[in-house]
């Protein structure tokens, strides 16, 4: 990536990359500006397939991004916990439901 890319990181993705206490990235601008266009693109691709889950399952909003951020989750996930919970929390704001709140439980086995 060079020094005139185009690309805007959002300050909320940014912090995914701040440690508690800390000011400063713990990755390079190169690195988190490839990982925001990953859940970006996640996000957006995710948004048909979110309003079809919401209603095939007659689920509300809210379980349908449980049930997402516990796949994103899964093991084998191209994201991390930290990018999986942004990434529910962009879909819900391009798809204009109400924010997610806090994380789901990693350890819940009713993932699908």
């Amino acid at each position: 990536m060079t020094e005139d890319s185009q690309i805007v990181v959002p300050p909320s993705f940014v912090a995914l990359f701040v440690p508690p206490g800390r000011i400063k990235p713990t990755a390079a601008r190169e690195e988190i500006a490839a990982r925001y266009e990953l859940c970006e693109d996640l996000a957006q691709m995710l948004t048909e397939q979110a309003t079809t889950k919401k209603w095939e399952l007659g689920v509300t909003e809210a379980d349908v991004l449980v049930r997402f951020e516990r796949g994103l989750r899964a093991d084998g996930g191209v994201v991390d916990a930290a990018e999986a919970r942004w990434v529910v929390r962009r879909l819900a704001e391009l798809l204009g439901w109400p924010d997610p709140g806090p994380a789901v439980d990693a350890g819940d086995s009713d993932a699908s």
